[in-house]
């Protein structure tokens, strides 16, 4: 299964241990990564999205439904105030 963060992007980075002795041996950085449930009020329905620590505060931040329509998730697009009339 890939380590992707869904909203940010995030994925495992190469890096080294470096011990006292200053050996240094290869090792994956993992994102913090979680699955969670998020409620979208506007479709009635909860997202399972794979999101890291970072993900979370932007979603906190921008609200669910924004970062939906980014990603391209939402069943419906946000609606606008009114229909536009084309015959007019």
């Amino acid at each position: 299964m890939s380590q992707v963060c869904e909203v940010t992007g995030k994925r495992p980075m190469a890096g080294n241990n470096v011990s006292h002795a200053n050996n240094h041996t290869k090792r994956r950085f993992q994102p913090n990564l979680h699955y969670h449930r998020f409620y979208v009020p506007s479709e009635d329905r909860f997202v399972r999205l794979r999101v890291s620590a970072a993900g979370m505060r932007i979603i906190d931040k921008r609200g669910i439904e924004a970062v939906l329509q980014d990603l391209g998730k939402l069943r419906r697009p946000a609606q606008d105030a009114a229909p536009s009339a084309k015959g007019e």
